[in-house]
Protein backbone atom coordinates (compact mmCIF):
# COMPACT_ATOMS: atom_id res chain seq x y z
CA UNK A 1 0.00 0.00 0.00
CA UNK A 2 1.16 3.40 -0.65
CA UNK A 3 0.83 6.32 1.16
CA UNK A 4 -0.95 9.44 -1.24
CA UNK A 5 -0.30 13.09 -1.72
CA UNK A 6 -3.05 15.23 -3.28
CA UNK A 7 -2.34 18.48 -4.79
CA UNK A 8 -4.10 20.94 -7.25
CA UNK A 9 -2.39 21.35 -10.63
CA UNK A 10 -4.11 24.45 -11.67
CA UNK A 11 -4.79 27.51 -9.73
CA UNK A 12 -6.87 25.84 -7.05
CA UNK A 13 -10.48 25.43 -7.17
CA UNK A 14 -9.95 21.46 -9.08
CA UNK A 15 -12.47 19.75 -6.85
CA UNK A 16 -9.96 18.27 -4.25
CA UNK A 17 -12.91 18.05 -1.92
CA UNK A 18 -14.53 15.37 -3.19
CA UNK A 19 -11.75 13.59 -3.91
CA UNK A 20 -9.73 13.93 -1.04
CA UNK A 21 -13.12 13.08 0.78
CA UNK A 22 -13.61 9.53 -1.83
CA UNK A 23 -9.75 8.88 -1.48
CA UNK A 24 -10.32 9.37 2.71
CA UNK A 25 -12.98 6.23 2.58
CA UNK A 26 -9.55 4.16 2.13
CA UNK A 27 -7.61 6.15 4.60
CA UNK A 28 -6.53 6.42 8.17
CA UNK A 29 -5.49 9.64 8.39
CA UNK A 30 -5.41 12.78 6.48
CA UNK A 31 -3.00 15.65 6.80
CA UNK A 32 -2.96 19.28 5.76
CA UNK A 33 0.49 20.06 5.20
CA UNK A 34 0.28 23.67 3.82
CA UNK A 35 -1.42 27.07 3.45
CA UNK A 36 -4.30 28.20 5.71
CA UNK A 37 -8.01 29.21 6.20
CA UNK A 38 -7.65 31.17 2.57
CA UNK A 39 -8.21 27.61 0.84
CA UNK A 40 -11.57 25.64 1.10
CA UNK A 41 -13.32 22.28 0.55
CA UNK A 42 -16.94 21.50 -0.45
CA UNK A 43 -17.63 18.07 0.58
CA UNK A 44 -20.89 16.50 -0.92
CA UNK A 45 -21.87 13.05 1.17
CA UNK A 46 -25.60 12.39 0.43
CA UNK A 47 -27.45 15.38 0.85
CA UNK A 48 -25.12 17.14 3.34
CA UNK A 49 -22.77 20.02 2.17
CA UNK A 50 -19.88 20.66 4.66
CA UNK A 51 -17.46 23.60 3.58
CA UNK A 52 -13.68 23.44 4.93
CA UNK A 53 -11.14 25.94 5.39
CA UNK A 54 -8.58 24.89 8.14
CA UNK A 55 -9.84 21.06 8.94
CA UNK A 56 -8.10 18.15 6.96
CA UNK A 57 -11.11 16.49 4.77
CA UNK A 58 -10.98 13.36 7.18
CA UNK A 59 -12.54 15.05 9.96
CA UNK A 60 -16.51 14.24 8.47
CA UNK A 61 -15.56 10.65 8.66
CA UNK A 62 -15.53 7.79 10.90
CA UNK A 63 -12.54 6.24 12.35
CA UNK A 64 -10.19 8.76 10.31
CA UNK A 65 -8.13 11.44 12.28
CA UNK A 66 -7.15 14.61 10.82
CA UNK A 67 -3.82 16.13 11.31
CA UNK A 68 -3.05 20.15 10.72
CA UNK A 69 0.57 19.69 9.92
CA UNK A 70 3.41 22.58 10.70
CA UNK A 71 3.28 23.44 7.02
CA UNK A 72 -0.13 25.37 7.88
CA UNK A 73 -0.24 28.48 9.81
CA UNK A 74 -3.40 28.39 11.66
CA UNK A 75 -5.84 31.33 12.59
CA UNK A 76 -7.23 29.92 15.96
CA UNK A 77 -10.30 31.88 15.84
CA UNK A 78 -11.28 30.89 12.76
CA UNK A 79 -10.25 27.02 13.37
CA UNK A 80 -12.66 27.22 16.34
CA UNK A 81 -15.54 28.73 14.50
CA UNK A 82 -15.54 25.88 11.81
CA UNK A 83 -15.15 23.54 14.35
CA UNK A 84 -18.59 25.09 16.15
CA UNK A 85 -19.73 25.23 12.32
CA UNK A 86 -19.81 21.68 11.12
CA UNK A 87 -20.30 20.83 15.24
CA UNK A 88 -24.09 21.89 14.10
CA UNK A 89 -24.03 19.20 10.75
CA UNK A 90 -22.91 16.36 13.56
CA UNK A 91 -19.72 16.40 13.17
CA UNK A 92 -17.46 15.83 16.57
CA UNK A 93 -14.40 17.28 16.39
CA UNK A 94 -12.17 16.86 19.46
CA UNK A 95 -8.30 15.94 20.26
CA UNK A 96 -9.16 12.25 19.43
CA UNK A 97 -9.62 13.04 15.61
CA UNK A 98 -7.98 15.88 15.16
CA UNK A 99 -4.49 17.09 15.79
CA UNK A 100 -2.30 20.36 15.48
CA UNK A 101 1.22 20.46 14.76
CA UNK A 102 2.62 22.28 18.05
CA UNK A 103 4.84 23.68 15.90
CA UNK A 104 2.50 25.61 13.02
CA UNK A 105 2.75 29.31 13.13
CA UNK A 106 -0.73 31.21 14.32
CA UNK A 107 -2.26 33.64 12.25
CA UNK A 108 -3.04 36.59 14.20
CA UNK A 109 -5.51 39.82 13.64
CA UNK A 110 -2.27 42.01 13.27
CA UNK A 111 -1.59 39.92 10.22
CA UNK A 112 -4.86 40.19 8.64
CA UNK A 113 -5.46 43.87 9.06
CA UNK A 114 -1.53 44.07 7.24
CA UNK A 115 -2.78 42.04 4.30
CA UNK A 116 -5.82 44.78 4.13
CA UNK A 117 -3.66 47.51 4.28
CA UNK A 118 -1.58 46.00 1.41
CA UNK A 119 -4.55 45.36 -0.49
CA UNK A 120 -6.15 48.93 0.07
CA UNK A 121 -2.64 50.99 -0.86
CA UNK A 122 -2.70 53.16 -3.39
CA UNK A 123 0.66 51.59 -4.81
CA UNK A 124 1.81 48.77 -5.10
CA UNK A 125 0.91 45.26 -7.19
CA UNK A 126 -2.73 44.11 -6.27
CA UNK A 127 -2.44 40.23 -5.72
CA UNK A 128 -6.10 39.72 -4.72
CA UNK A 129 -5.65 38.18 -1.73
CA UNK A 130 -8.55 36.81 0.88
CA UNK A 131 -7.23 39.12 3.28
CA UNK A 132 -6.49 36.60 5.92
CA UNK A 133 -3.39 36.86 7.16
CA UNK A 134 -1.97 34.49 5.00
CA UNK A 135 0.78 36.05 3.72
CA UNK A 136 2.24 38.35 6.52
CA UNK A 137 1.76 35.24 8.52
CA UNK A 138 4.22 33.26 6.74
CA UNK A 139 6.66 36.27 6.22
CA UNK A 140 6.75 36.51 10.16
CA UNK A 141 7.96 32.61 10.25
CA UNK A 142 10.54 33.32 7.45
CA UNK A 143 11.33 35.92 10.16
CA UNK A 144 11.81 34.20 13.12
CA UNK A 145 9.24 36.68 15.13
CA UNK A 146 5.86 34.46 14.84
CA UNK A 147 4.00 33.26 17.76
CA UNK A 148 3.40 29.15 16.84
CA UNK A 149 0.99 26.47 18.54
CA UNK A 150 3.58 26.07 21.14
CA UNK A 151 3.54 29.28 22.26
CA UNK A 152 -0.03 29.43 23.39
CA UNK A 153 1.00 26.58 26.63
CA UNK A 154 3.78 29.41 27.72
CA UNK A 155 2.33 32.21 29.24
CA UNK A 156 5.05 33.62 30.74
CA UNK A 157 7.23 34.05 27.41
CA UNK A 158 4.11 35.37 25.19
CA UNK A 159 4.40 38.44 26.08
CA UNK A 160 7.91 39.08 25.43
CA UNK A 161 7.35 37.34 22.07
CA UNK A 162 4.21 39.44 21.41
CA UNK A 163 6.36 42.65 21.70
CA UNK A 164 8.86 41.51 19.45
CA UNK A 165 6.40 40.82 16.51
CA UNK A 166 4.64 44.10 17.00
CA UNK A 167 8.06 46.04 17.15
CA UNK A 168 7.88 45.14 13.53
CA UNK A 169 3.79 45.34 12.49
CA UNK A 170 3.75 48.86 14.71
CA UNK A 171 6.49 50.00 12.02
CA UNK A 172 4.44 48.48 9.11
CA UNK A 173 1.57 50.24 9.90
CA UNK A 174 2.69 54.00 10.59
CA UNK A 175 3.61 53.68 6.95
CA UNK A 176 0.35 52.64 6.07
CA UNK A 177 -1.23 55.93 8.41
CA UNK A 178 -2.92 52.92 10.55
CA UNK A 179 -2.66 53.06 14.50
CA UNK A 180 -0.19 50.55 16.97
CA UNK A 181 -1.86 47.66 18.20
CA UNK A 182 -2.31 47.41 21.37
CA UNK A 183 -0.26 44.49 23.07
CA UNK A 184 -2.57 43.94 25.67
CA UNK A 185 -5.22 43.26 23.54
CA UNK A 186 -3.45 41.06 21.37
CA UNK A 187 -2.50 39.35 24.58
CA UNK A 188 -6.07 38.82 25.86
CA UNK A 189 -6.97 37.28 22.99
CA UNK A 190 -4.46 34.80 23.32
CA UNK A 191 -5.32 33.90 26.77
CA UNK A 192 -9.03 33.41 25.58
CA UNK A 193 -8.22 30.91 22.68
CA UNK A 194 -5.43 29.06 24.31
CA UNK A 195 -7.26 26.33 27.02
CA UNK A 196 -9.24 25.76 23.29
CA UNK A 197 -6.20 25.30 21.20
CA UNK A 198 -4.16 23.76 23.20
CA UNK A 199 -5.67 20.29 23.88
CA UNK A 200 -5.09 19.37 20.03
CA UNK A 201 -1.88 20.67 20.14
CA UNK A 202 0.87 17.60 19.71
CA UNK A 203 4.03 16.16 17.95
CA UNK A 204 2.59 15.45 15.14
CA UNK A 205 5.80 14.62 13.41
CA UNK A 206 5.95 11.93 16.40
CA UNK A 207 2.39 10.49 15.66
CA UNK A 208 2.82 10.19 12.06
CA UNK A 209 6.00 8.44 12.49
CA UNK A 210 4.33 5.90 14.73
CA UNK A 211 0.99 5.71 12.82
CA UNK A 212 3.45 4.95 9.41
CA UNK A 213 5.24 1.96 11.61
CA UNK A 214 1.64 0.48 12.32
CA UNK A 215 1.09 0.89 8.92
CA UNK A 216 -1.82 3.16 8.81
CA UNK A 217 -3.19 4.41 5.16
CA UNK A 218 -2.02 8.30 5.21
CA UNK A 219 -3.28 10.88 2.40
CA UNK A 220 -1.17 14.21 2.59
CA UNK A 221 -4.18 16.72 1.54
CA UNK A 222 -2.79 20.00 -0.35
CA UNK A 223 -4.64 23.35 -0.32
CA UNK A 224 -4.95 25.67 -3.72
CA UNK A 225 -2.66 24.06 -6.79
CA UNK A 226 0.92 23.99 -8.46
CA UNK A 227 0.18 27.31 -10.36
CA UNK A 228 -0.44 29.30 -6.93
CA UNK A 229 3.18 27.93 -5.89
CA UNK A 230 5.47 30.89 -3.90
CA UNK A 231 8.03 29.25 -6.16
CA UNK A 232 6.94 27.65 -9.46
CA UNK A 233 3.55 29.51 -9.62
CA UNK A 234 2.58 33.40 -11.72
CA UNK A 235 4.48 35.14 -9.40
CA UNK A 236 4.15 37.26 -7.91
CA UNK A 237 -0.22 36.28 -8.23
CA UNK A 238 0.55 33.82 -6.13
CA UNK A 239 0.09 32.39 -2.59
CA UNK A 240 2.98 32.61 0.27
CA UNK A 241 3.55 28.59 0.30
CA UNK A 242 4.99 26.31 -1.42
CA UNK A 243 1.60 23.95 -3.02
CA UNK A 244 4.10 21.40 -4.75
CA UNK A 245 3.32 17.82 -3.86
CA UNK A 246 7.59 17.99 -2.51
CA UNK A 247 6.31 20.22 0.39
CA UNK A 248 4.21 17.79 1.71
CA UNK A 249 6.82 15.93 3.69
CA UNK A 250 8.15 18.89 4.81
CA UNK A 251 4.95 20.53 5.65
CA UNK A 252 3.64 17.46 7.45
CA UNK A 253 7.02 15.99 8.83
CA UNK A 254 7.47 13.36 7.45
CA UNK A 255 10.51 12.11 4.74
CA UNK A 256 9.96 12.23 1.39
CA UNK A 257 10.23 8.24 1.01
CA UNK A 258 6.29 8.77 2.96
CA UNK A 259 5.11 9.73 -0.45
CA UNK A 260 4.50 6.39 -1.97
CA UNK A 261 1.84 8.31 -4.72
CA UNK A 262 0.90 11.27 -5.91
CA UNK A 263 -2.27 11.77 -7.38
CA UNK A 264 -3.11 15.44 -9.48
CA UNK A 265 -6.26 16.93 -9.56
CA UNK A 266 -7.09 18.77 -12.63
CA UNK A 267 -10.79 20.70 -13.83
CA UNK A 268 -11.77 19.50 -17.42
CA UNK A 269 -11.28 23.05 -17.87
CA UNK A 270 -9.41 25.93 -16.44
CA UNK A 271 -10.33 29.13 -13.65
CA UNK A 272 -8.82 31.37 -11.74
CA UNK A 273 -9.61 33.34 -8.57
CA UNK A 274 -8.06 36.66 -8.08
CA UNK A 275 -5.54 38.16 -10.41
CA UNK A 276 -2.99 37.43 -12.40
CA UNK A 277 -2.35 35.85 -15.94
CA UNK A 278 -4.84 33.31 -17.34
CA UNK A 279 -3.99 32.49 -21.15
CA UNK A 280 -7.34 30.99 -21.98
CA UNK A 281 -9.69 33.03 -20.41
CA UNK A 282 -12.64 33.39 -21.62
CA UNK A 283 -14.52 36.99 -20.95
CA UNK A 284 -17.89 36.36 -23.26
CA UNK A 285 -20.66 33.95 -23.41
CA UNK A 286 -18.76 30.63 -23.28
CA UNK A 287 -17.07 31.57 -20.13
CA UNK A 288 -20.27 32.68 -18.25
CA UNK A 289 -21.50 29.53 -19.60
CA UNK A 290 -18.41 27.35 -17.96
CA UNK A 291 -19.19 29.87 -14.64
CA UNK A 292 -22.67 28.81 -14.56
CA UNK A 293 -22.72 25.00 -15.25
CA UNK A 294 -19.70 24.14 -12.81
CA UNK A 295 -20.83 26.53 -10.23
CA UNK A 296 -17.64 28.39 -10.13
CA UNK A 297 -17.56 30.11 -6.97
CA UNK A 298 -15.22 30.44 -4.48
CA UNK A 299 -15.79 27.78 -1.43
CA UNK A 300 -14.19 30.43 1.31
CA UNK A 301 -15.13 34.07 -0.69
CA UNK A 302 -17.64 33.35 -2.60
CA UNK A 303 -15.82 35.22 -5.50
CA UNK A 304 -16.93 34.74 -9.12
CA UNK A 305 -14.12 32.14 -10.84
CA UNK A 306 -12.59 33.55 -14.17
CA UNK A 307 -13.07 30.69 -16.66
CA UNK A 308 -11.43 29.16 -20.08
CA UNK A 309 -10.75 26.83 -21.97
CA UNK A 310 -8.37 23.62 -20.63
CA UNK A 311 -4.99 24.58 -20.49
CA UNK A 312 -2.55 21.47 -21.53
CA UNK A 313 0.60 23.30 -21.26
CA UNK A 314 0.25 24.89 -18.04
CA UNK A 315 -0.76 21.06 -16.32
CA UNK A 316 1.62 19.33 -17.92
CA UNK A 317 4.53 22.19 -16.55
CA UNK A 318 2.69 21.40 -13.19
CA UNK A 319 2.39 18.02 -13.13
CA UNK A 320 6.32 17.72 -14.23
CA UNK A 321 7.16 20.00 -11.27
CA UNK A 322 5.19 18.08 -8.95
CA UNK A 323 6.31 14.38 -10.09
CA UNK A 324 2.46 13.44 -10.12
CA UNK A 325 2.07 9.49 -10.94
CA UNK A 326 -1.55 9.97 -11.92
CA UNK A 327 -4.59 12.63 -12.39
CA UNK A 328 -8.21 12.45 -11.18
CA UNK A 329 -10.05 14.56 -14.14
CA UNK A 330 -13.00 16.60 -12.68
CA UNK A 331 -15.98 18.49 -13.50
CA UNK A 332 -16.19 16.36 -17.01
CA UNK A 333 -20.11 17.16 -16.45
CA UNK A 334 -19.92 20.78 -17.30
CA UNK A 335 -18.72 20.46 -20.83
CA UNK A 336 -21.85 18.37 -21.76
CA UNK A 337 -23.92 20.05 -24.33
CA UNK A 338 -20.48 21.95 -26.17
CA UNK A 339 -20.55 21.51 -29.93
CA UNK A 340 -16.51 22.12 -29.87
CA UNK A 341 -14.11 22.44 -27.05
CA UNK A 342 -10.51 23.81 -27.28
CA UNK A 343 -7.46 22.91 -25.72
CA UNK A 344 -4.28 24.87 -25.33
CA UNK A 345 -0.89 22.95 -26.31
CA UNK A 346 1.22 25.70 -26.02
CA UNK A 347 1.84 29.49 -26.72
CA UNK A 348 2.59 31.77 -28.83
CA UNK A 349 5.04 35.16 -27.05
CA UNK A 350 6.07 37.93 -29.74
CA UNK A 351 6.06 35.33 -32.18
CA UNK A 352 7.83 33.05 -30.41
CA UNK A 353 6.23 29.51 -29.68
CA UNK A 354 6.87 27.78 -25.98
CA UNK A 355 5.40 24.33 -25.31
CA UNK A 356 5.49 25.79 -21.36
CA UNK A 357 5.15 29.31 -19.58
CA UNK A 358 7.84 31.41 -19.37
CA UNK A 359 8.41 32.75 -15.53
CA UNK A 360 9.15 36.18 -16.45
CA UNK A 361 5.69 38.40 -16.12
CA UNK A 362 5.87 39.83 -19.55
CA UNK A 363 6.29 36.70 -21.06
CA UNK A 364 3.28 35.30 -18.44
CA UNK A 365 1.24 38.72 -19.78
CA UNK A 366 1.74 38.63 -23.81
CA UNK A 367 1.43 34.77 -23.63
CA UNK A 368 -1.53 34.11 -26.52
CA UNK A 369 -2.95 30.29 -26.53
CA UNK A 370 -2.14 28.08 -29.35
CA UNK A 371 -5.21 25.69 -29.41
CA UNK A 372 -6.47 22.58 -30.48
CA UNK A 373 -10.25 21.93 -31.59
CA UNK A 374 -11.87 19.12 -30.85
CA UNK A 375 -15.68 18.10 -31.23
CA UNK A 376 -18.11 18.69 -28.18
CA UNK A 377 -20.56 16.10 -27.16
CA UNK A 378 -24.48 16.11 -26.92
CA UNK A 379 -24.97 13.36 -24.33
CA UNK A 380 -24.52 13.60 -20.94
CA UNK A 381 -21.59 12.52 -18.75
CA UNK A 382 -22.97 12.97 -15.66
CA UNK A 383 -22.88 10.41 -13.06
CA UNK A 384 -21.08 8.32 -15.00
CA UNK A 385 -19.53 5.27 -13.38
CA UNK A 386 -17.78 3.53 -16.52
CA UNK A 387 -16.13 4.15 -19.93
CA UNK A 388 -19.21 2.96 -21.51
CA UNK A 389 -21.55 5.51 -19.88
CA UNK A 390 -19.41 8.41 -21.33
CA UNK A 391 -20.24 9.84 -24.68
CA UNK A 392 -17.43 8.45 -27.35
CA UNK A 393 -16.40 12.52 -28.12
CA UNK A 394 -16.19 12.48 -23.99
CA UNK A 395 -14.02 9.46 -24.32
CA UNK A 396 -11.81 10.95 -27.37
CA UNK A 397 -11.66 14.39 -25.09
CA UNK A 398 -10.47 13.03 -21.76
CA UNK A 399 -7.80 10.34 -23.81
CA UNK A 400 -6.66 13.46 -25.79
CA UNK A 401 -6.03 15.17 -22.66
CA UNK A 402 -4.00 12.32 -21.18
CA UNK A 403 -1.81 12.48 -24.35
CA UNK A 404 -1.14 15.77 -24.15
CA UNK A 405 -0.18 16.02 -20.60
CA UNK A 406 1.95 12.58 -20.63
CA UNK A 407 0.69 11.70 -17.69
CA UNK A 408 -1.90 8.78 -16.99
CA UNK A 409 -6.00 9.52 -15.38
CA UNK A 410 -6.40 7.37 -12.64
CA UNK A 411 -10.12 8.48 -12.42
CA UNK A 412 -12.55 10.70 -13.42
CA UNK A 413 -15.33 12.48 -11.44
CA UNK A 414 -18.43 13.01 -13.30
CA UNK A 415 -20.37 14.80 -10.53
CA UNK A 416 -20.19 16.28 -6.98
CA UNK A 417 -21.09 13.07 -5.71
CA UNK A 418 -18.44 11.16 -3.74
CA UNK A 419 -19.41 7.87 -5.81
CA UNK A 420 -20.24 9.18 -9.54
CA UNK A 421 -16.14 8.22 -10.38
CA UNK A 422 -14.84 6.19 -13.14
CA UNK A 423 -11.92 4.55 -11.48
CA UNK A 424 -8.60 3.19 -13.80
CA UNK A 425 -5.82 3.29 -10.70
CA UNK A 426 -6.68 3.45 -6.94
CA UNK A 427 -3.83 5.59 -5.43
CA UNK A 428 -3.82 3.64 -2.58
CA UNK A 429 -2.46 0.63 -4.36
CA UNK A 430 0.93 2.62 -5.41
Amino acid sequence: MADVAVIGAQWGDEGKGKIVDWLSARADVVVRFQGGHNAGHTLVIGETVYKLSLLPSGVVRENCVGIIGSGVVVDPIALLAEIERIAKQGVSVTPDNLMIAENATLILPVHQELDALREGAASGVKIGTTKRGIGPAYEDRAGRRALRVADLADPESLPEKVENLLTHHNALRRGYGADDVDAADLLRMLSEVAPKIAPFARATWRELDAMRAAGKRILFEGAQGVLLDVDHGTYPYVTSSNTVAGHAAAGAGVGPSAIGYVLGIVKAYTTRVGEGPFPTELEDETGRRLGERGHEFGTVTGRQRRCGWFDAALVRQSLKISGVDGIALTKLDVLDGFEELKVCTGYSINGKEFDYLPAGAHNQAAAEPVYETMDGWSGSTEKARSWADLPAEAVKYVRRIEEIIETPIALVSTSPERDDVILMKDPFQG
